[in-house]
């Protein structure tokens, strides 16, 4: 894998009173690297209307995947397998207190791409909110088969 990547980040969120599922993606550019057996990825994004970056870094390995996010909002979100946590989301509207209960992490890996799958239950303030799924699609930038539908 090369340092400078493509990242593709794909997030539904399945309501238990709907069963339609909103769906979020995003394209980025990242720089990647492996240390100690665990992937790093680290890229910044940019928020419609506000002037200020947010600095993010995915962490994982088996079984585990970690996003931390500083800037315009501030979170360090810790996805275990068959585990719970808890953690502070810091926004320019206010702090929101999040669980996340993950059911299932998968690491597919090859030479120049590798794809984390997540699933796991999102509370707000102890309440359940809704079932969730991320994929994580990784991919070194130079490689022509890089595709949005990985």
């Amino acid at each position: 894998m090369t340092q400078e990547v493509l990242l593709t980040l794909k997030g539904l969120q399945f309501d238990q009173r709907d069963e339609d599922a909103d769906q979020i993606e995003m394209v980025l550019v990242g720089d990647y690297y492996k240390r100690n057996g665990k992937h790093y990825v680290i890229y910044e994004e940019m928020v419609e209307g506000f002037a200020q970056a947010t600095k993010n870094r995915l962490k994982f390995c088996e079984h585990m995947l970690e996003l931390s996010r500083s800037g315009l909002v501030n979170v360090h979100m810790v996805f275990q397998e068959n585990k719970k946590n808890l953690t502070n989301y810091n926004t320019p509207f206010g702090q929101i207190l999040i669980g996340i209960d993950t059911k299932k992490i998968q690491i597919e890996e090859s030479e120049d791409h590798i794809v984390v799958n997540v699933d796991y239950a999102l509370d707000i303030n102890y309440e359940f909110l809704a079932d969730c799924h991320i994929t994580v699609n990784i991919a070194s930038k130079e490689n022509n088969s890089f595709s949005l539908d990985s």
